[in-house]
């Protein structure tokens, strides 16, 4: 394995925001009197947001105009935004800081590789805006996963061939991604159980066993 850089997805390996994602698709759904449950948001990690909205919709008893859906979309942005407010850095565990300290330390390039247009935002909640060497996110690219745009695209800012870059990631979505972009392909917390996966690591510092 000759990997040279460590991209990672955002939302459920480096911070966990399901909970405000949940939150506000909840909230957007209950005033247009759909129907939204856990089983339901499962199906919307790591996808983007009018992809997720699409999804939600499908229970809807009406079509929605492109304009309808892109208010919609905006509402449940401005809520999920407020819950991303009161994020500080120690929502981000002692681990998963060390970790990444540590694989810079050992010489890799880390970036970031997430659908989501507020990944800058929670980065600088957080205290994580200056750590890491690039960021592609939902800012920079059409395509959401299982499209692989979102790790190409990071391989290009970190000046990288594919080839030498592996994807952190916890969602099946996400490990399609970045076969596809023929990455060596990580899998943590929910994406354990996929099989296209290279490597399989039960927590996030279980990464210092395998780049060395």
């Amino acid at each position: 394995m000759n990997i040279k850089g460590i991209i990672f997805d955002l939302d459920g390996v480096i911070v966990f925001t399901d909970k405000f994602h949940y939150l506000a698709w909840k909230a957007v759904s209950d005033e247009l009197g759909i129907y939204f449950d856990e089983k339901i948001n499962n199906r919307l990690r790591g996808v983007s947001r009018m992809d997720s909205l699409n999804i939600i919709l499908e229970n809807g008893a009406r079509e929605y105009s492109e304009d309808e859906k892109h208010q919609i979309a905006e509402k449940k942005n401005e809520i999920y935004k407020g819950y991303l407010s009161q994020m500080t850095p120690s929502d981000v565990s002692d681990e998963v800081r060390k970790t990444l300290i540590e694989l810079k330390r050992r010489g890799y390039l880390l970036a970031i590789g997430s659908s989501s247009k507020n990944t800058k935002y929670i980065l600088e909640r957080v205290a994580l805006s200056d750590f890491f060497d690039a960021i592609s996110d939902g800012t920079n690219i059409k395509k959401s996963k299982p499209d692989p745009e979102v790790f190409l695209k990071a391989a290009e800012f970190i000046n990288l061939p594919a080839c030498e870059c592996a994807v952190v990631e916890d969602a099946f979505a996400g490990i399609d991604a970045a076969k596809s972009a023929d990455m060596t392909a990580v899998a943590i917390g929910d994406a354990t159980s996929c099989k296209k996966a290279d490597i399989v690591i039960g927590s996030f510092s279980g990464l210092l066993k395998y780049f060395h």
